[in-house]
């Protein structure tokens, strides 16, 4: 792990990936302060871990080395930046800025403009794993912005994360966070065919998954995913709402740059049957459930 080049650190959001995150970045032996829109989030999180809270994120953010966001969208995360009582408004010249909230690649390149008028640096950081991957410290984060301040900022992403890499300039991490959607929503959709059709030609389901699994058809949501897909349990993981949020975003991208995204607004219609039949908050994998739960 890199040497700290840091010492007091802020973390804005503590949802189900925040949380951990923050965790981790204490138990590293940094001084960090939270802030959470619901307070007894907060609260919780100091009675599990070492550190202080704040009541606005401007607080939270005083005299900090690194502020880092994980929130809900992009207007979620120019309320926390920008807004009244926002980071920006209090962070001191040559801090960092980190966000990783999986968000527009517009967004990224408007806070990278307002943090360098302030001479704070920023970096666009959305992060892949999941809850397990930021519980257990073992993200994959994507990052855009200027090298020097990725450089200085690495041993902080150290904390939580098992790679992190710089893809270029703010906007990139949530370009290329686009793609990691886009590339999951295909295996998910694949994988839900696949043990659609075991369960119709009347193979084991595991013993299946246990075998293709150690060849070219693996993948992590194969390994992750199939024994509770075969147990039709969805109550975890990454929501269906949010997967929607994120491919609505590559969408909306793809249509400024012509990119195609044919299975990729399949899929994405596929999920907003999902949430027609109340499963917004359901794992992603759940698009099995278009076929078993059909009447």
């Amino acid at each position: 792990m890199t040497e700290h080049t840091t010492n007091k650190v802020a973390f804005i959001g503590l949802g189900v990936m925040g949380y951990p995150m923050a965790g981790h970045l204490s138990n590293a032996g940094l001084d960090v302060c939270v802030y959470n829109r619901t307070a007894s989030k907060a609260d919780q999180w100091l009675s599990d871990y070492k550190g202080s809270n704040a009541p606005t994120p401007a607080e939270a953010a005083r005299d900090c080395d690194v502020v880092l966001v994980c929130v809900g969208n992009d207007d979620d995360v120019r309320s926390v930046v920008s807004g009244p009582d926002g980071v920006l408004s209090s962070l001191k010249p040559g801090a960092i800025l980190i966000d990783h909230t999986t968000a527009s690649a517009e967004l990224a390149r408007e806070l990278a403009a307002l943090a360098a008028e302030q001479g704070i640096g920023f970096l666009d950081a959305p992060v892949s794993g999941g809850q397990a991957g930021a519980e257990n410290g073992q993200l994959t984060v994507m990052v855009g912005g200027d090298e020097g301040v990725y450089q200085r900022a690495a041993s902080t992403l150290d904390c939580y994360s098992r790679f992190h890499r710089l893809l270029g300039p703010a906007g990139n991490g949530q370009l290329a966070k686009m793609v990691n959607q886009v590339c999951i929503a295909g295996v998910v959709q694949g994988l839900a065919e696949g043990l659609n059709f075991a369960l119709k030609a009347g193979l084991d389901g595991e013993a299946l998954i246990e075998t293709i699994s150690k060849g070219a058809a693996g993948s992590w949501q194969m390994e992750n995913r199939y024994k509770t897909m075969l147990q039709d349990k969805y109550d975890f993981g990454f929501a269906v709402d949010w997967m929607r949020k994120d491919l609505g975003i590559a969408l909306a991208e793809a249509k400024r740059n012509g990119a195609q995204l044919p299975v990729a607004e399949l899929v994405d219609s596929f999920y907003a049957e999902i949430q027609e039949q109340g499963g917004g908050r359901w794992d992603t994998s759940s698009l099995l459930t278009r076929y078993t739960r059909r009447q």
